[in-house]
């Protein structure tokens, strides 16, 4: 089957013929392989998404460049013989936000520096967020304001594009997100976006665009991001629920090209995946339940080979991470409360997965590879497997791949987002 495209979605939910594609918002090795592997073994549309914190052109919290992420995505395609043409590069948020302490025209010069770089590395869908305020402005602006600095970011992706002889953007619009990474708190309900909210989002960019001469572009504004009802804390889920975005589905009809973009829709299953592409919501971001997956499986090998191997240890990985975590709080502390216990427990199975922002430490690095090494060909007993990671029960009895199997079990959600994204074959 041909892979479904970007610029397909709108046409397909037109038609009843809904489908979705998953956005993978990640840039650990183990899960950009998972996804490239799927996409390859599915002949489905693998896109990857890179946020403005995490890569940017000065790097970003990760210390890469878009140029530098693309190589990795690629790298990673080549080996895992994943066709080039199946592989779509994503920009998330990409705005001033990480120069919000500068004032608005220097923060916005540096966002437009970091547009350009995206497109000149061969990212094709940029969302456009520019909805922070920046040094002594309120903490966020007013929907034209907004728009003026969205197309400001998209004039200069423009721009970059014809220069370099690029194909041009494809574009997200809207800001109406639950916070990265998940919510804080516990939560009990989560209130959609007004359908008012969200139709004068489109019309005030329409005007703004076409004001600053980017009618054209208009055309490649495939998607809009909005709060369908979906978010998750660090200890529950809000599943989505059709009937109270009613409304805001309707927001759709008049909008030809247009479908919905979802944010934060990890740990959903593909129950409430599936409603939410039949309802136009399109795109499917999800990225902490990938990475939590991922420490799952860590862990849960960790304590196979603590169990099984007597010169390995106890739970080295588990306490290399607790001492990591101690030693360096700021990607945790502001985010879980309670007493020391409560936060030990949040620092490593919190659904935020704060744990993910120290996977790529010199620390954490060695003690994965003392695991994965001490493990590697193996011959782990059933019952062993049957304690600590049923789900990879096939694997007992013959000499084990541990990388095998943690890229086998991020592969298990994402063909959760794929039985969704795939409505008519599911």
């Amino acid at each position: 089957m041909t892979a479904i495209k970007l610029t397909d979605l709108a046409r397909l939910h037109r038609s009843g013929q809904a489908r979705g594609i998953t956005s993978v918002c990640s840039a650990h090795p183990i899960v950009l392989r998972a996804a490239l592997r799927h996409g390859r073994e599915h002949n489905s549309t693998v896109l990857i998404e890179a946020t403005c914190n995490q890569v940017n052109h000065n790097g970003g919290y990760t210390g890469m460049t878009p140029a530098d992420f693309a190589d990795l995505v690629f790298d990673l395609a080549r080996e895992e013989g994943c066709p080039r043409d199946l592989i779509l590069l994503g920009g998330d948020h990409l705005g001033p936000n990480p120069w919000r302490h500068l004032p608005a025209d220097e923060a916005m010069e540096q966002a437009c520096e970091m547009m350009e770089a995206y497109v000149s590395a061969g990212f094709r869908k940029l969302h456009l967020d520019a909805s922070m305020g920046c040094a002594n402005e309120p903490g966020a602006l007013d929907d034209e304001t907004t728009a003026r600095r969205a197309a400001s970011l998209a004039k200069r992706a423009e721009e970059t594009a014809a220069k370099s002889d690029l194909p041009l953007p494809l574009y997200i619009i809207g800001t109406e997100v639950p916070p990265p990474g998940g919510a804080d708190h516990a939560l009990d309900e989560i209130t959609p976006t007004a359908h008012d909210a969200a139709r004068a989002t489109i019309a005030v960019h329409h005007k703004i665009f076409t004001e600053h001469g980017l009618s054209e572009m208009l055309g490649r504004v495939i998607g809009l991001v909005v709060q369908p009802g979906v978010e998750f804390g660090n200890h529950n889920v809000i599943p989505y629920d059709t009937a109270k975005a009613r409304d805001l589905i309707r927001v759709l009809e008049p909008h030809e090209g247009l479908v919905f973009e979802a944010h934060s829709t990890d740990y959903q299953g593909t129950g409430p995946l599936s409603e939410l592409v039949r309802d136009g919501f399109s795109i499917l971001k999800v990225g902490p339940e990938l990475t939590f997956v991922l420490r799952e499986a860590l862990y849960a090998l960790d304590l196979i080979a603590s169990d099984m191997l007597p010169d390995y240890g106890d739970r080295p990985l588990y306490h290399a991470m607790e001492e990591l975590m101690q030693a360096k709080p700021e990607n945790w502390a502001r985010h879980y409360h309670g007493t020391d216990t409560e936060l030990r427990v949040m620092r490593h199975y919190s659904l935020s997965d704060r744990i993910r922002y120290y996977w790529t430490e010199q620390k954490a690095r060695a003690a994965v590879a003392d695991l994965l090494a001490a493990l590697r060909d193996q011959t782990v007993p059933l019952p062993l497997m049957w304690q600590h990671l049923p789900r990879a029960a096939e694997a007992a009895g013959r000499p084990l791949d541990p990388e095998a199997l943690l890229i086998r079990r991020v592969s298990d959600t994402l063909s959760e987002y794929h039985a969704a994204c795939a409505l008519e074959e599911a």
